[in-house]
């Protein structure tokens, strides 16, 4: 019977790295999609008309259905009814629909059709939701957006779906083995999306000379297909593996709503789960509007048209050093030969600087915020494998809350009074990244892991599932705030759009950010306490959250 388990695929180091490999480029893909907007906000405001509450209302409404008509908890039940393989199928297809609705809002087909009319016409008033203050439409939402929204909503089911689902695949290959090391891994080189997006989304936009957003969208759409296909591919290894096991996937008890009381019972949880929504909502929405930040804290100069560094050249170029940089600095934490690894490391530092310079002489934005990544890459193995052979999981979580609220006030406050620093602004822009970025990789390595300790293994995929809702709430919220408080801290910047003083390309660079960053700094703040109190009910019920995940 020994000899059979021995034998399984998940038994096999290969295999199972195989299988997170899959799971993380079908995040990857997805990663790319969720933020394909946000380098281009500018041209959004002036190609489609989309003023900053318009682009925040749209970004806002990936979560809509997730957190107000409860489809994330629909997906935990389905996940933990139907198992792994089905679920992951069904994202792909979901993320698919809405990002290809997403793409046709803002093509040029969309533009003086009926459809238009309709939608200009009509969703500016929904009853209830009007009242409370949480309509994804609003009257004078261009219609461009308004079918965006209803496009990113959909997408916004299916990418959140998948997160869940992966989550919980991980957690089925690597429960008792690197757990922590996988799920952070995952994370890790999925968010290599965020730098893909922030470096092609723009050059697709503006290839040939001629402005058109729906480029960078359908880029988007063509690598979701391809994700569709790794969950495709995921299907068969796993049901193989189900085969070699003889278990059956996630189906033989039934979904109570006791469960769910089970789970939401646990302070642990709900800890957990509030610093999720914290820790996410400091830096998913954030990046929405990032590049547009420092569009607007930092003075870029115009490159020469036909120069090297205007050229499509160097984005590949650019790209393929960053993915230099990925490789090496991750792999770096696994070579047992001590000359190997840090050269692999030195090398990694050497890339990680080319890269910067090539940011910064391009003189864009995008390609300055797109190392965002990159140092998360780089420790989140060390982080996960130390989660995994010493603990200290609620720890690292309060380290990464204090970084979290550093980086949040250098942009508010230090970052605009280098604004005239061609050299100093740009260092201070890249060093807060990486740090931001850094502090980030904390949430997967150390706190994903700490589920399985709170909940029963047969309800982890509705425990997920009920952080998933908990964070988007938050995911829904900020984006819309954050393009609230633009709007009503820079009145001027309104006006001037609305008396034609203001041009939509001027405006679209001219906002003052620190309110909304200082906010950003808050929930910070409280997920510091938060990592506190979290730490003191640990110790109290001995979660064993600053535990090893590996027991020697």
């Amino acid at each position: 019977m020994t000899q059979t388990i021995q034998k399984t695929l998940r038994d096999s180091a290969a295999a199972r790295w195989m299988v997170l490999l899959l799971l993380a480029f079908a995040m990857f893909c997805s990663y790319i999609f969720m933020d394909i907007l946000s380098p281009i906000k500018d041209l959004m405001q002036s190609t489609r008309g989309w003023d900053s509450t318009a682009f925040g209302t749209m970004q806002g409404s990936e979560t809509f259905l997730n957190v107000f008509v409860f489809f994330l908890i629909f997906a935990g039940i389905i996940l933990d009814k139907m198992g792994v393989r089905f679920t992951a199928l069904l994202s792909g297809v979901v993320m698919l629909i809405g990002a290809t609705i997403n793409w046709y809002a803002v093509t040029e087909a969309f533009q003086g059709t009926s459809l238009e009319a309709w939608f200009n016409n009509n969703l500016n008033y929904i009853p209830g939701f009007d009242e409370l203050g949480i309509s994804p439409f609003y009257l004078g939402m261009p219609a461009s957006a308004k079918l965006s929204a209803v496009g990113f909503m959909i997408f916004g089911c299916g990418v959140e779906m998948a997160g869940i689902t992966v989550s919980r695949g991980i957690v089925k290959w690597f429960k008792g083995r690197e757990m922590a090391l996988a799920m952070g891994s995952e994370m890790a080189l999925a968010r290599l999306g965020v730098a893909t997006c922030m470096i092609f989304s723009p050059v697709f936009a503006r290839m040939g000379g001629v402005i058109d957003v729906s480029r960078s969208v359908a880029f988007g759409v063509i690598l979701l297909f391809v994700a569709l296909i790794m969950f495709i591919v995921y299907f068969f290894m796993d049901k193989k593996l189900d085969d070699q096991t003889g278990e059956a996937e996630e189906k033989d008890e039934p979904f109570k709503i006791s469960d769910i009381g089970r789970i939401l019972s646990n302070s642990g949880f709900w800890i957990v789960a509030l610093l999720c929504v914290l820790y996410y909502s400091a830096i998913f929405p954030f990046q929405k509007y990032a590049v547009n930040m420092l569009q607007c804290n930092l003075s870029f100069t115009e490159v020469e048209p036909g120069s090297f560094w205007a050229s499509n050249t160097v984005t590949i170029i650019q790209y393929l050093i960053m993915w230099g940089v990925a490789v090496t600095s991750f792999a770096s934490n696994f070579s047992k030969k001590k000359n190997v690894k840090y050269t692999m490391f030195v090398l990694a530092f050497i890339l990680l600087v080319i890269f910067c310079y090539m940011g910064y002489m391009r003189q864009s934005p995008a390609t300055v915020f797109s190392v965002f990544p990159l140092l998360a890459v780089g420790i989140t193995p060390v982080l996960g494998n130390y989660v995994d052979h010493k603990g200290k999981a609620a720890s690292m979580l309060v380290l990464g809350s204090i970084l979290l609220i550093i980086c949040h006030l250098t942009f508010a406050f230090v970052l605009p009074m280098f604004k005239d620093s061609a050299v100093g602004g740009i260092f201070i822009a890249y060093l807060t990244i990486l740090v931001l970025g850094a502090s980030f990789s904390l949430v997967p390595a150390s706190l994903w892991p700490s589920v399985p300790k709170l909940v029963d293994a047969k309800i982890i995929g509705s425990a997920y599932a009920l952080i998933f809702w908990i964070q988007n709430i938050g995911l829904w919220l900020f984006p819309l705030l954050i393009g609230k408080v633009l709007d009503k801290t820079n009145p001027q910047i309104v006006e001037g759009l609305k008396n034609g003083t203001l041009s939509p390309e001027q405006a679209a660079v001219s906002y003052d950010y620190t309110a909304p960053l200082v906010m950003l700094a808050c929930l910070g703040v409280a997920a510091l306490l938060l990592g506190f109190v979290l730490k003191a009910i640990d110790k109290k019920k001995g979660l064993g959250l600053e535990e090893p995940n590996i027991k020697e």
